[in-house]
């Protein structure tokens, strides 16, 4: 089974593109899968929420789908989330992620990603 790490910046898509990643992710996926994050990626958003603002609410609502869709979280230790996510990330793992140069450094390593294109559907690439 296929687990999706989900990034950040990945989780406010419904606020700014008014796009359900889940159903969207649902259409990609030809096989089983669990949706992850990582506890450095709730506290990033955490943070965020706190700022208000645009990205504020992106953020709450960020944080909201976790705890509705009960995604589960990875523990971290140490270091910057796209670091983290590139040494958790392995050939069990698509990382849904708009950040394109995180998409380029996992390509480079064989990792899949799924990502927003024309601010209108996800890809699996």
């Amino acid at each position: 089974m296929k687990k999706i790490l989900l990034d950040a910046n990945f989780l406010t898509i419904p606020y700014y593109f008014r796009i359900d990643i889940f159903e969207e992710i649902g259409k990609l996926m030809e096989e089983k899968y669990e949706m992850v994050t990582l506890d450095k990626i709730v506290e990033e958003l955490e943070r965020l929420a706190k700022k208000g603002g645009k990205s504020g609410v992106a953020a709450k609502i960020g944080l909201e789908l976790i705890r509705k869709k009960k995604i589960k979280l990875i523990k971290t230790e140490g270091g910057r989330t796209d670091e983290l996510i590139e040494k958790i990330a392995n050939e069990d793992f698509i990382v849904a992620t708009n950040d394109a140069e995180l998409r380029r450094r996992l390509k480079g390593k064989g990792i899949k990603t799924i990502y927003l294109r024309a601010k209108k559907h996800l890809i699996l690439g």
